[in-house]
């Protein structure tokens, strides 16, 4: 018998033990279930190509937080969530050229594109953004994602006719701080952290900013 395997199966069977221990006086803590989970995993999946096993148990402190809220059923208090937005805004790398604006037909396509990150896929290759799994960008589409907002007249509703004028610069850093780190903003949001954790290169943000904010976008007619 594999041996991961059978370590698998009697974690998941001491799991099962612990669950039904709920109702009783004492239980596994939660630092306990995380350790055991973290076992499950890496004795259930291996590295392969680029999909590394350590995607999954390697997370910092702000997912972990999270992921703990969630499991409990209740929001952050606002002082975790404060020190946990102030801690991945500092994380957010801005534009070294200081230009926040590519092209927006390169970001449609980056956009549109949910390629990348998965075992069959080079390291080398471009990741798509993912975008349209869950916000739609396009007046004209017919199925796209609603977990996200609707991203139709991004920049026309937040007044952007020229997204390279001083007067938009406000809104040109919101938006690529929240492509590069949602959580800088939210602290528990669903949104990718896309430039942060590496999924975006700093040309590709810089792209799909354009899509969202440059008036001859799709987004925006």
């Amino acid at each position: 018998m594999n041996t991961k395997i059978s370590f698998a199966t009697k974690a998941l069977a001491a799991v099962a033990v612990a669950w039904m221990g709920v109702g009783c006086a004492s239980g596994p803590s939660v630092a306990e279930l995380n350790t055991l989970t973290d076992r499950i995993i890496k004795a259930s999946f291996r590295t392969e190509g680029i999909a590394q096993v350590e995607r999954v148990t390697a997370t910092d402190e702000t997912n972990r937080a999270c992921s703990q809220a969630d499991v409990a059923g209740q929001a952050l208090d606002e002082k975790t969530a404060r020190a946990i937005e102030e801690s991945n805004f500092k994380s957010i790398r801005w534009p070294a050229d200081g230009q926040f604006v590519g092209d927006w037909r390169q970001g449609e396509t980056i956009a549109q594109s949910g390629r990348g990150l998965t075992w069959t896929d080079e390291a080398s290759a471009p990741n798509g953004g993912n975008c349209y799994n869950c916000h739609q960008i396009d007046q004209k589409e017919i199925s796209y994602g609603t977990i996200g907002p609707s991203l139709y007249n991004y920049g026309k509703i937040r007044g952007v006719t020229d997204p390279k004028s001083p007067d938009a610069q406000a809104m040109v850093q919101y938006t690529w701080g929240k492509i590069w780190n949602a959580k800088a903003y939210n602290a528990c949001s669903n949104m990718p952290r896309a430039g942060h954790m590496g999924i975006l290169t700093e040309a590709q943000v810089r792209h799909v900013v354009a899509l969202l904010l440059d008036p001859q976008s799709p987004v925006n007619k």
